[in-house]
């Protein structure tokens, strides 16, 4: 379908609070697993710097951990000090100058921390991370349940604790404006710690933060009521959440619909709609989604019409038309792409082209636009 600028959603410019995104595309925060002592390196900037060129309207840096033992691995960035938030000012400066609205996601591993890096294996630090001076480091969580059989066990966070998190991620937050970021995305799914609060299955906890459904939503609206707090009125703040559990017994999508409208109540702009990741993937428990293009769509979908508030749909959605229909159908609000960003960092670039929204490679950085228009011209004789 040939559409213009005008009729395309995907390519239209979308206002969230004080800050304008040129478009509806959004890079999903991917871990690189390459910091050292949480801080970012040439190949975060060499990363960053592909997909800030990529056309996209927002870019998400990984989750950076609030606390130091909230690093899934010991290559996690971190935001857990000022020194953190200064290494991150190149890249806010990058993202700025490409046109890019500049995000991070913040977060905590809880009982998913003190991992190997997927490329050592991926499973519980062991005797081969040893022999490269990573050695495992004690881990938290809401409940003394470990991820799976052969995973550690954490310890149970105790009330001191839980409010110290919360005056963590508060901290993160300032930090994260003071350094030039305009948006921030609090992970809150996948497993990590504030899923782990939210999700029965791993919440057993016997006080005010566990049993009933708003108990086990108390942590998490502390941490969004402190970040909202310590970030500035004007800029836009997401929350990715794990619609369900897709396991027995476990968080569901109508609980999904409940948590959202807490969090737009106390200025949670845009739910992140994602699934899964309770449990390890060996784990008979973890059974998830099926996947398949757009499998998660339905869960940005039900949230959007409910609750009224802003969502962003992710999990495979690989092609333009498929991502315009998401936005024409009322599903979703924003797209968001990880993987494919990866293998074609100028997917945003392309999909406009495909869209009929830039045949002419005008909306490319004009030192790449004008060969590549001139490139087209000449193929358009030959063939």
């Amino acid at each position: 379908m040939d559409r213009n600028s005008m009729a395309t959603l995907l390519f239209t410019p979308i206002e969230l609070r004080g800050v304008t995104a040129s478009n509806r595309v959004v890079i999903s925060p991917m871990c690189q697993y390459s910091a050292v002592d949480g801080l970012p390196n040439q190949w975060h900037y060499q990363h960053i710097s592909a997909l800030a060129a990529g056309g996209a309207g927002i870019v998400i840096m990984e989750a950076s951990a609030v606390q130091q033992q909230g690093r899934i691995t010991y290559g996690d960035l971190g935001i857990w000090s000022d020194a953190h938030g200064d290494a991150l000012v190149p890249y806010v400066e990058l993202m700025r100058s490409n046109g890019v609205v500049p995000a991070i996601q913040i977060g905590h591993a809880g009982r998913k921390a003190s991992m190997q890096r997927p490329w050592h294996g991926n499973g519980p630090l062991d005797g081969s991370d040893a022999a490269r001076n990573e050695l495992p480091w004690d881990i938290v969580a809401p409940s003394a349940l470990p991820t799976g059989d052969e995973f550690l066990v954490p310890q149970a966070l105790t009330v001191e604790q839980i409010k110290q998190l919360v005056v963590d991620f508060g901290a993160a937050a300032a930090r994260c404006d003071r350094v030039g970021f305009d948006l921030i995305e609090i992970h809150g799914a996948h497993g990590y710690l504030l899923h782990t609060f939210l999700s029965p299955l791993s919440n057993q906890r016997e006080d005010r933060y566990g049993g009933s459904l708003e108990n086990r939503m108390r942590f998490v609206l502390e941490v969004v009521e402190a970040v909202r707090h310590n970030w500035p009125e004007h800029k836009p703040l997401f929350f990715r959440v794990s619609g369900v559990d897709g396991a027995e017994n476990g968080w569901d999508l109508d609980d999904s619909v409940v948590l959202a409208g807490e969090l737009k109540s106390r200025g949670v702009d845009v739910i992140d709609c994602s699934s899964g990741g309770i449990a390890a993937a060996s784990s008979p428990v973890a059974k998830g989604l099926p996947r398949g293009p757009g499998f998660q769509v339905p869960i940005a979908s039900k949230i959007r019409r409910e609750t009224g508030v802003m969502t962003q749909a992710v999990g495979m959605i690989t092609d333009a038309a498929q991502a315009e229909e998401i936005l024409q159908a009322g599903d979703a609000d924003l797209i968001s792409i990880a993987r494919e960003a990866l293998h074609n960092p100028f997917w945003p670039r392309h999909a406009a082209q495909q869209l009929g929204v830039d045949k002419d490679f005008e909306q490319w950085p004009e030192q790449a636009g004008w060969w590549l228009q001139r490139r087209a011209m000449a193929m358009a004789k030959i063939s």
